[in-house]
């Protein structure tokens, strides 16, 4: 393992990595989990939603150490221009022509359909 710089990990966590940060009811009761979606398997708990902001955060912190100490590339966040907005989708015959369908209804494109119904 080698020696960490303090200066790289803080380089990592100022970053602009996407939290996501769900409220659980479950039989252990209410909480918050946090999450980093770039940093697969690394997340927080917490009962409120600023505790499991800030107990990702600290789990971030070693996360990061740790990978750097062993060498271990960090994946970086997530940039909204490695995006161009599109992408294909392969569906049924059947369910292309319900949706076409359904735009035509009202009266909007297949396009615009399916991005409203996408954002539900």
């Amino acid at each position: 393992m080698k020696k960490v710089n303090p200066k790289e990990v803080e380089k990592y966590l100022s970053m602009p990595y996407s939290f996501v940060i769900n409220q659980v009811n479950d039989e252990s009761g209410k909480y918050f989990v946090a999450r980093v979606l770039e940093l697969e398997g690394l997340i927080g708990t917490g009962d409120t939603y600023d505790e499991a902001y800030k107990d990702v955060k600290e789990a971030m912190e070693s996360y990061i150490e740790t990978k750097i100490a062993n060498g271990i590339e960090l994946p970086l966040p997530m940039d909204s221009t490695d995006y161009s907005g599109k992408f294909v989708v392969r569906l049924p015959k059947t369910l292309h022509k319900l949706l076409s369908k359904r735009a035509k209804e009202e009266g909007v494109s297949l396009n615009q359909y399916a991005l409203y119904k996408l954002a539900l």
